[in-house]
C-alpha cells in the first residue's frame, strides 16, 4: 500500500516539475532580473531539474531489483546504463510500458543494447606473441 501511495505522490511531483519545465522553459524574457544568473546557473538549474525528473520517472517505472541492478551496471558501464535509461524514459514517455520493469526485463534490454553496441563497433582482436629465444648452439 505504502509503494502504491508513493508511485501516486512521485507521479504527482513528475506532473508538477513537468508543469513547470514546459511553462517557464523558453519563456524567460532578455531582459530579465537585474540580479539574475546568466545563462550557465540557469542551465546547471535546469539541468538538475531534469536529472531529479528522470530519477522519478525512472523510480516509477522500474521494479525495486532492477533499479538496484541498473545502479550497478551506471557503476561498470555508464555508457551502457546511460542507454538503457533513455530507452526506458522513451518508452515510458510513448506509453509502450504497462507496469513496472522487472529484473528480468531489464536485462533483455540490456542484452539489446548490448548487441546494439557490438554491431556498430566491432572489436578488433590483437594477438601478442611472445618470441622465444631458442638456440641450439648450446645443445653439447
Amino acid at each position: 500500500m505504502e509503494d502504491a501511495e508513493l508511485a501516486a505522490i512521485r507521479a504527482a511531483r513528475l506532473n508538477q516539475l513537468q508543469q513547470q519545465a514546459g511553462g517557464s522553459g523558453g519563456s524567460m524574457p532578455s531582459g530579465g532580473f537585474p540580479g539574475a544568473q546568466s545563462g550557465e546557473g540557469a542551465g546547471e538549474e535546469s539541468r538538475q531539474s531534469e536529472d531529479q525528473m528522470k530519477r522519478d520517472l525512472l523510480a516509477t517505472v522500474l521494479d525495486s531489483s532492477a533499479r538496484e541492478r541498473l545502479a550497478r551496471i551506471s557503476l561498470v558501464r555508464p555508457a551502457l546504463s546511460g542507454q538503457v535509461e533513455q530507452i526506458l524514459l522513451r518508452m515510458a514517455q510513448t506509453g509502450q510500458l504497462r507496469g513496472r520493469v522487472t529484473e528480468q526485463q531489464l536485462i533483455g534490454l540490456l542484452e539489446q543494447a548490448e548487441e546494439a553496441q557490438g554491431k556498430a563497433a566491432p572489436k578488433k582482436v590483437v594477438y601478442q606473441r611472445r618470441k622465444e629465444f631458442d638456440d641450439d648452439d648450446f645443445d653439447l
